[in-house]
């Protein structure tokens, strides 16, 4: 089975890839290099995939034709997107990265005869302040982010509903862990005690509660809709952790595996920042036997190793 991975050199797209290449399918991807964080890095994690036997083509999903890396796909999951909570990103990134890539990437892909599954990668930021809810849930983004990832999906579930189109869409977490994108909480966290260098903290922030939930126990669910394709088709999925930490439990426990004080410089509040993320997957559970099972703890000592012994003062992250 050939499987194609949209934004296969960012954080989920690269581990979701290694994954089922372990699996023993046969992997390939797009990612279009673009700037929104360094693209030195992802340059670096492609060479790494390639390594590994997986073709990885420059492309951008809103012009570029696809053919090539389409061709005798037989599975797509689509992670490209334009993310994250900036002020200074333009509307126009997030309606051209969200919404027009997917639709020009839902056109090319149904002219596949060997398509089989069409998994859509969504976000938490779907329900807006507070995502606590099931998948059965009105969605409430507050964020252009939330908004136009919950306009790619309904695109992608449209095209089920309309013409039996084989997709269903994961709604994904407050994820972390290696390669993790670098202006998050986490790698921003590691790297101000790695270095001793400020923090910078949103006011207010420090008692956001989050499902801080791992790639390992994200890849695992993202995989699961794939091995039972005949339940998961036409379905959504909420994929995350249900232990819930604060922003600040997330700094104390990083402060105790570093044996150091975190620096914090403080900066104004946020709009749009999600006040709640607490994963409902009892759907998942149920319907794919997801069960995700990795500590904050042992998730934030992981990344750690991965960072000071492998990217620290190696590559631009």
């Amino acid at each position: 089975m050939k499987i194609c991975i949209t934004g296969i050199a960012g954080f989920v797209g690269s581990n979701l890839a290694e994954k089922l290449n372990n699996y023993g399918y046969e992997v390939v991807g797009i990612d279009s290099f673009e700037d929104y964080y360094s693209p030195i890095f992802k340059r670096h994690t492609a060479k790494i995939l390639e390594k590994q036997d997986i073709k990885v083509y420059e492309l951008n999903l809103c012009k570029d034709s696809l053919s090539n890396a389409l061709d005798g796909v037989d599975v797509v999951y689509h992670l490209a997107a334009q993310p994250g909570n900036d002020a200074k990103t333009p509307f126009e990134n997030y309606v051209n990265n969200n919404i027009y890539a997917t639709k020009n990437l839902l056109e090319q892909v149904k002219k596949l005869n060997s398509l089989k599954a069409f998994i859509n990668i969504a976000t938490s930021s779907v329900y807006g302040f507070f995502a606590t809810s099931p998948e059965t849930e009105i969605p409430l983004p507050v964020s252009p982010y939330g908004v136009t990832k919950l306009a790619a999906e309904h695109l992608v579930m449209s095209e089920h509903r309309n013409n039996k189109f084989p997709a269903c869409s994961c709604r994904l977490f407050s994820v972390f862990g290696k390669r993790e994108r670098p202006d998050k909480l986490c790698p921003k966290l590691i790297k101000a005690l790695a270095n001793d260098t400020e923090f910078p903290l949103f006011e207010g922030s420090l008692e956001h509660k989050r499902s801080f939930s791992n790639i390992e126990d994200i890849t695992q669910g993202l995989i699961l809709p794939l091995k039972k394709w005949e339940k998961a088709e036409g379905e959504i999925f909420n994929i995350g952790t249900e232990e819930q930490n604060t922003t600040k439990r997330c700094i104390e426990v990083a402060e105790k595996i570093f044996k150091r004080k975190l620096k914090v410089k403080m900066l104004p509040k946020r709009p749009g920042d999600q006040l709640t993320t607490h994963a409902n997957v009892n759907k998942s559970r149920e319907v794919l036997g997801y069960n995700p099972h990795v500590s904050l703890e042992e998730g934030l000592n992981t990344m750690i190793n991965w960072y000071l012994n492998e990217v620290k003062d190696v590559v631009e992250y």
